[in-house]
């Protein structure tokens, strides 16, 4: 019985082990050397040209996505509507007045630094992407009733 058990620890072992994902080193590499301070670092592989790193640095949660030959992609992170900048500060008051900022978070890529906001107002809330400079690039609305389905 002894044998037994631990034959099936031994196959639930390697099975589990095969489904496990781990990045390939020329990405690892490439993000120690982009994050060489991040902590707690998770990999899950986004797509078959993609992996993303989920990993905390400096107190905060961060992703950050990489080509499999280990180009940088795009590193996202939460931060306080305090932090935002003026210039999305300013949209925001003037594009959607009466919204409230519940969530900000920074997208930056090779080519542009971006501020994803979800705002609410009422039943209504929506989700928008503005440029460092404060051009609105994306928005989408939900309301109350569409995030019950």
């Amino acid at each position: 019985m002894k044998k037994l058990s631990l034959l099936v620890m031994l196959v639930l072992t390697a099975t589990l082990q095969s489904f496990a994902q781990d990045a390939p080193s020329t990405v690892k590499d490439a993000f120690n050397k982009k994050f060489p301070n991040a902590k707690s670092v998770h990999w899950d592989k986004e797509n078959t040209t993609e992996w993303e790193a989920e990993f905390k640095m400096n107190g905060k949660a961060y992703s950050a996505n990489f080509g499999t030959d280990g180009t940088w992609k795009e590193t996202e992170y939460e931060i306080s509507e305090k932090d935002l900048p003026v210039a999305v500060k300013n949209t925001i008051s003037k594009e959607f007045k009466g919204y409230e900022v519940e969530d900000a978070e920074v997208t930056e890529t090779s080519t542009y630094k971006a501020y994803e906001v979800e705002l609410e107002k009422g039943k209504t809330t929506m989700e928008v992407v503005i440029s460092e400079h404060g051009k609105v690039l994306k928005k989408k609305v939900e309301t109350e009733e569409e995030d019950e389905d």
